[in-house]
């Protein structure tokens, strides 16, 4: 068990991608998808917002010290929360300019990940299965906009969120999570923004080839990453998980019940998989807030649980998603 303390993320670690994924019934996989190494941006978009406003940070430790609290005395939302998602398409040629039956794939992806409802969830090993959790957090689909753009490829600077700058501006950002899909440049797979950031760049950001599950829905895929996992991280991110490593060697990631990794894990790591950390712990690959690949990811814990509704509780910072 890890000693939960304030802190922030620290470091993004990247992975390599290459092992093909057998049995594709309906996808296409890019032969050149461009990504190379895996990458999660939510901590730079983070850096960037505490240097261009400084009041970030103590907003940032303001949340994590309402956090603590709600879960100590026991303030966490009773019941389920649905949360309308609105998905903004941003696309520059057809393959990007995804089909609604691939972004349904996707929004039935985060309703079986949150629910612990996913066919996948019976293989998290035993040691783990008494922490494993359902957030009981339901998502339904809103809406879907669409925009083309002679934009070839977007980064981190939330351009693709704004319509003056050839994005799509957030729809009703205090009630409704916006997912952006588009053209993520430098291989980046997503990007979520974490509580406590600015309602016009509120949301999450992913990849075309890795938004939705190649088997749900046909589409471009990306290798290794087509079963719905990115958004599934990133939205994690959103509701105030970090990376289970604490971006940091042997980092913390202020959940109890996760085990302490000596940083992120690529691939399909063979359980069990020994930490360096203190007390040599088997560490947690199959959790969605490692970076293995989207097919050997499969489990939330009762201690992210917590963690995610507290932002939905009583004068927490999604605290609008739950009335």
């Amino acid at each position: 068990m890890k000693k939960v303390l304030f802190g922030f993320c620290a470091l993004v670690l990247a992975f390599s991608c290459q092992k093909k994924v057998a049995n594709e019934p309906v996808a296409e996989e890019l032969s050149d998808p461009g990504v190379t190494m895996r990458q999660c941006a939510s901590h730079e978009v983070l850096q960037e917002q505490i240097a261009a406003d400084p009041a970030r940070r103590q907003r940032m430790q303001e949340i994590e010290q309402f956090t603590e609290t709600a879960i100590r005395t026991g303030r966490l939302v009773n019941g389920q929360i649905v949360i309308p998602v609105v998905v903004n398409v941003v696309y520059n040629t057809t393959a990007q300019n995804l089909s609604a039956a691939q972004i349904q794939s996707q929004i039935d992806v985060l309703n079986e990940d949150f629910t612990n409802t996913n066919a996948d969830a019976t293989k998290t090993p035993a040691e783990f299965a008494g922490v494993q959790s359902s957030f009981g957090i339901r998502f339904e689909l809103a809406a879907i906009n669409r925009k083309y753009s002679n934009k070839r490829s977007w980064g981190t600077d939330d351009a693709v969120k704004r319509s003056s700058r050839g994005g799509i501006d957030p729809t009703s950002p205090t009630t409704h999570l916006n997912m952006w899909v588009c053209n993520l440049s430098n291989g980046l797979l997503g990007y979520a923004q974490f509580p406590g950031g600015s309602t016009a760049t509120d949301g999450v950001v992913v990849l075309f080839s890795a938004f939705g599950s190649r088997n749900k829905a046909a589409g471009t895929y990306v290798a290794n990453y087509n079963l719905g996992r990115t958004a599934t991280h990133e939205v994690g991110h959103w509701m105030n998980l970090r990376h289970i490593w604490g971006d940091a060697t042997c980092g913390n990631d202020f959940v109890g019940d996760t085990p302490q990794h000596n940083a992120s894990n690529g691939g399909c790591p063979t359980y069990p998989h020994k930490s360096t950390c203190a007390g040599t712990p088997n560490e947690m690959t199959m959790n969605y807030m490692d970076y293995t690949y989207d097919a050997c990811m499969y489990m939330f814990t009762e201690g992210q649980k917590s963690r995610a509704l507290a932002v939905f509780a009583s004068g927490g910072p999604r605290a609008s998603f739950a009335q």
